[in-house]
Formats: structure tokens, C-alpha cells, sequence
């Protein structure tokens, strides 16, 4: 299940060839993927950093796909919203920021509605809650003594997932996993993705010595269909209003969103899961036991 959906959407330019896209997602791969690693590995400001980049860019996507025009006052608020929640996160207030991200929607939706009465206002609002959890969600799990294992390990699922799927739909075939909403996806590359990560999990926990090697494959699952649910969303987003890619922003990818759309997901399923097991909110890794 590859992170961007190639299939044809009307009013759209006919898509180019697949051994083309390949080798434009392989080189972009080549130069972002080590990138992300090192920063993820360096954690702190560095991190945080690339979340933000990250946050305002899926943002901006989102904001442009569901039509908020960019000098649109409930737009502006969006971005204002995001980079004061995520400044309370990185002050040691992660509360303080995740009540700011819900608040903040309400208001975002209800300025949408007051100065254009669109339905877009409801859609920028959705986007502000998915956006800021996600940031949140993300630096919340590189936190502490054991995150960027933690961090690591869903790098692990979730590529291997899309990476996995793609190359196991495309081989196999068979029924379409939703024709409707991602007609090029299907049930052998959904399942094979999921397989694998299990396995790539699997070996990820045993190499750096987790225990309960068997757990962690089981949270693979749950990650891995929670990032496929994540991408499915995303494509579903796009149907709905006509659009290929969510920008032009990284050659073979489309944007930001078609490269991060399974991770995000997975990263609040994960979040949550941690919270639930005794994490905190500064630290859910905690609560799976690492420490």
C-alpha cells in the first residue's frame, strides 16, 4: 500500500509510468530517509524541528485540499493553534497543549463560520485536531530514556507496511481492498504489508533485546493497520475533492501527506495504547514497559 495513491482521479493528467515513479520514489527515499533517521536519532530541538515542519506542511496540505484559502482568518488561526499547542508541549505543559488543540478547533470552525460560511471551516477544524495530535503524539513518543527505540521500531512497522504492500499488491494481485475509494489497492497487498511489519517488528525487538518479542509483534499489527487506515483516509480525503496528490512537494511522493499519512495515524493509535498501558503524557513510551 504505497503512501500516495496512483490511481486516476477525474480532471487529473494521465499518471506517469510505474518504473518512472519508482525510481523517483527510490532516490527521494535515498536523501529523506537518512535524514529523518538522523533526526529522530538526535531527538531534542533537532526533533522537534522536523515535527514542526512536518505539522505545518500537512496543515497547509490539508487547508488547501478542503479548500481554505491561505489568507483566510480561520486558516492563519489553524497554524497559530498548532504552534502554540506544540510550544506548551515542548515547556513541559502537554496538557495545556492538547486542550489548546481542541479549543482551538472549535474556535478555528466557528471563525470559518461566522466570516465565509463554508463547510470548508468544519474541514480546516477536523484538520487542526488531526494535525496537532499528531505532532503531539510524535514528540511525545521520542520522550524519555527508551523513545527513540520506540520511535525506531515504528519507523520499522510503518515503512515496512507501505513498502511491503506495495511491492506484494503490485506482484499478487486479487481483489481490490476498496475500489471506490483506492481502486489500485489491494487485500494481498494490505495483508502482506501487515505481515511483514510483523516480522520486521519482530526481528527489530529481538536485535535490540525488548523483551516479550511476541508483544511487540502484536502492537506491530495494531500499528500496521492503523498507518493503513491512515493511508485509506488520506485517499479518501482526495477523492472526495478531486485531487491526485496532496502538493508536488517531494518528486515521486506528492506531499507531505502522502508521505506521512500511515505514520501519523499509527503514531496517535500508539500514543493512546501508552497512555492506556500507565505512559504519560510527556512519556506514553513508558507505559509499554521499556523502562
Amino acid at each position: 500500500m504505497s503512501g500516495s495513491d496512483t490511481s486516476p482521479v477525474p480532471g487529473t493528467p494521465a499518471p506517469k509510468s510505474r518504473m518512472g515513479d519508482l525510481k523517483l520514489r527510490l532516490l527521494s527515499a535515498l536523501v529523506l530517509g537518512p535524514a529523518v533517521l538522523l533526526l529522530v536519532w538526535l531527538g531534542g530541538l533537532p526533533f522537534a524541528a522536523l515535527v514542526v515542519v512536518a505539522g505545518l506542511g500537512f496543515l497547509w496540505e490539508w487547508l488547501t485540499i478542503t479548500g481554505t484559502a491561505r489568507s483566510a482568518p480561520h486558516g492563519i488561526l489553524a497554524y497559530l493553534v498548532l504552534v502554540t499547542a506544540f510550544g506548551l508541549q515542548l515547556s513541559g505543559l502537554p496538557g495545556m497543549g492538547l486542550v489548546v488543540v481542541l479549543l482551538g478547533a472549535a474556535l478555528v470552525w466557528g471563525l470559518g463560520i461566522s466570516a465565509e460560511r463554508s463547510p470548508a471551516a468544519r474541514w480546516a477544524a477536523e484538520g487542526v485536531v488531526y494535525t496537532g495530535l499528531s505532532m503531539l503524539s510524535l514528540f511525545a513518543l521520542r520522550e524519555g530514556s527508551h523513545g527513540a527505540v520506540f520511535l525506531f521500531y515504528l519507523l520499522v512497522v510503518v515503512w515496512s507496511t507501505d513498502v511491503c504492500a506495495y511491492f506484494v499488491g503490485r506482484f499478487v494481485g486479487g481483489p481490490k481492498l476498496w475500489r471506490r475509494v483506492s481502486p489500485n489497492k489491494t487485500w494481498s497487498g494490505s495483508l502482506g504489508g501487515l505481515g511483514f511489519a510483523v516480522a520486521f517488528a519482530g526481528l527489530y525487538a529481538h536485535l535490540t533485546g525488548a523483551q516479550g518479542v511476541v508483544g511487540w509483534m502484536a502492537l506491530a499489527a495494531l500499528l500496521s493497520a492503523a498507518s493503513q487506515a491512515g493511508d485509506l483516509m488520506e485517499s479518501a480525503l482526495k477523492r472526495r475533492f478531486s485531487v491526485k496528490d496532496s502538493s508536488h512537494l517531494i518528486p515521486g511522493h506528492g506531499g507531505i501527506m502522502d508521505r506521512i499519512d500511515g505514520l501519523v495515524a499509527a503514531a496517535i493509535l500508539a500514543a493512546l495504547l501508552g497512555l492506556a498501558f500507565g505512559g504519560s503524557l510527556m512519556g506514553p513510551v513508558s507505559g509499554f514497559g521499556l523502562t
